[in-house]
C-alpha cells in the first residue's frame, strides 16, 4: 500500500485530507478482492467436481457443533466432523466424518435424526446395543461413523428407520416408558 503526499506548495497546509493519494489504496484493495474471489471460485469448483484432497493430503477438515436446549432446560452441545480428538469419538480415522445427530425423547419412544448425505440407504449400517445406536457408512467416497448414546434402554426389535435426501431418521420404543404422574389437588 503506497500513500504519497503531493508536494504542491500552493495548497493550504491545513487541508491535509486532499494531500493523500487514496486512489492507490483502493486500487490495491480491488486487486486483493479480485484475487480472493478467483481463489474461492476455484475451491468451490473443485469441491463440486469432487476434486478435493483427503484430510491426509491436506483436504477438507470438517468440524462443527450444534446446540439445543434439552427437556431438562439445559443446553446440550454436540460436536461433529472428521477431526479425531475434537469430536470426542474414539478410533475414528481422519477420512471418516461424524454426522450431525439430533436425539429427541418422548414418553414412550426415542427419535434419532442424522445427516449422512451422499450415500444410498443400502450403504448405511445401523446397530442397537442396550442404550447405544451405532451408525456406520463405509463407501469409496463417503465414510461416516457415530455412536449415539440414547437416553434410555430401547427395544431393538421396535426400530424403524427411513432415509431420504441425506437425512436418516430412526425411531425406537423405550423398554420402560416414563411413568405418568398423578396430579394432586391441594385442599
Amino acid at each position: 500500500m503506497v500513500w504519497r503526499k503531493d508536494k504542491d506548495k500552493n495548497k493550504d497546509p491545513f487541508d491535509w485530507f486532499d494531500d493523500w493519494m487514496f486512489d492507490d489504496i483502493f486500487r490495491e484493495f480491488d486487486e486483493r478482492f479480485r484475487r480472493m474471489s478467483h481463489y474461492m471460485n476455484r475451491i468451490m469448483r473443485d469441491a463440486m467436481e469432487g476434486k478435493m484432497p483427503s484430510p491426509e493430503e491436506g483436504g477438507p477438515f470438517i468440524y462443527g457443533w450444534s446446540m439445543r436446549i434439552g427437556p431438562d432446560g439445559k443446553p446440550h452441545i454436540q460436536e461433529f466432523g472428521n477431526i479425531p480428538g475434537k469430536t470426542g469419538a474414539t478410533g475414528i480415522q481422519e477420512e471418516v466424518r461424524e454426522p450431525l445427530v439430533d436425539v429427541i425423547e418422548s414418553d414412550d419412544k426415542i427419535s434419532v435424526t442424522a445427516e449422512v448425505p451422499g450415500v444410498s440407504k443400502e450403504d448405511i449400517e445401523l446397530e442397537v446395543v442396550d442404550d447405544v445406536l451405532r451408525i456406520k457408512v463405509d463407501t469409496e467416497n463417503r465414510k461416516y461413523y457415530k455412536e449415539v448414546k440414547l437416553p434410555a434402554e430401547v427395544d431393538e426389535k421396535s426400530a424403524k428407520a427411513t432415509y431420504q435426501n441425506g437425512v436418516l431418521d430412526v425411531e425406537l420404543k423405550k423398554l420402560k416408558p416414563k411413568k405418568k404422574g398423578k396430579k394432586i389437588k391441594i385442599n
